[in-house]
């Protein structure tokens, strides 16, 4: 495979002093690119919902690796699912036109699970991306970035525009997102054992009845696979970035329990929603593609974002 030659290039990585984007960056570096080259727009001086701000942000760029998102879990999408869809596909959108105008050489877009349809057949295979609607409280989030995929396809087809499109499985890690109102059910769980032992609480309440399967994908893993996409990959196709590795949420809390040494009654909240009933990926693109396979372990994956939750947790 010939590899993108990242040393002297400019690459512009939105979202990069987020939680995913500090691995895509160190992943970067890793792989030969030039520290000082890359550059990290922040939203609250470069708002990407603003055209003529990605046009600004782009310009002499090589290399534009698209990570920012307006995210959160089940309770964010049902709070907020207009501003998702609006935030998601506007700073999509203008930053690939804008990419476009200003001849980048290469545009990746990061994507997201949520944009396969409620029932997908497991595991997830790219080419069902689009058999039916995504689960309905995911919808509008994941309909604004598979959106991104459509346009990335015509932008190459009529200008010849180079564009990948990967999509990672959920993602967990230390430095991840632990506010209760936004994070995502890794962090959430961690967070909620945590302040339970501390407030020496015995029974712990979980959303819904502990049946969903996910995959995760640790953060450095994931940083590792964008820039691998980055460097071999250049075909239209999406490609799934995961471990196929699948397990149920009530295997998931009691692993997290174990590992925390709480022996607490799980109380499930059979109210609220579920989510998605199954999220697990096709790995094989990726492998034969460009040699991507996740490297850490779930058990040690999840006993480093615990220790880093104990030591920043204040």
């Amino acid at each position: 495979m010939n590899a993108l030659e990242l040393k002297d290039k400019r690459i512009l990585v939105t979202g990069g002093a987020g939680f995913l984007g500090r691995q895509v960056i160190d992943q970067l570096c890793k792989a030969g690119a030039t520290e000082n080259k890359i550059t990290v727009p922040r939203s609250h001086s470069c708002d990407l919902r603003v055209l003529q701000n990605c046009q600004r942000a782009v310009d002499q760029q090589d290399i534009v690796i698209h990570l920012a998102a307006h995210v959160g879990g089940i309770g964010l999408n049902r709070e907020k699912p207009a501003e998702l869809f609006y935030d998601n596909l506007m700073m999509g959108t203008q930053l690939i036109h804008a990419s476009y105008q200003a001849k980048v050489e290469k545009f990746v877009c990061v994507g997201t699970i949520c944009a396969y349809p409620k029932f997908t057949p497991v595991p997830f295979k790219e080419d069902d991306l689009w058999d039916g609607y995504p689960e309905e409280t995911n919808a509008p989030y994941g309909i604004a970035k598979k959106a991104l995929l459509v346009q990335l396809e015509a932008y190459r087809q009529q200008y010849d525009f180079n564009g990948v499109y990967l999509l990672p499985v959920n993602l967990y890690g230390p430095e991840d997102n632990f506010d209760p109102k936004s994070s995502h059910v890794i962090p959430a769980l961690i967070r909620k054992v945590y302040e339970a032992q501390i407030k020496g609480e015995k029974k712990l309440p979980v959303w819904g009845d502990g049946s969903p399967t996910r995959e995760f994908l640790y953060s450095e893993d994931a940083g590792r696979g964008i820039v691998m996409g980055t460097q071999f990959y250049n075909d239209p196709e999406p490609v799934n970035l995961g471990t196929g590795y699948e397990i149920s949420i009530r295997d998931l809390i009691n692993l997290i329990c174990e590992l925390m040494e709480f022996d607490g009654e799980i109380v499930w909240e059979t109210d609220k929603p579920n989510g998605q009933p199954r999220r697990c990926l096709d790995t094989e693109r990726a492998k034969k593609a460009f040699g991507f396979n996740a490297e850490v372990d779930f058990k040690q994956g999840l006993k480093n974002t615990i220790e880093w939750w104990r030591k920043n947790a204040a």
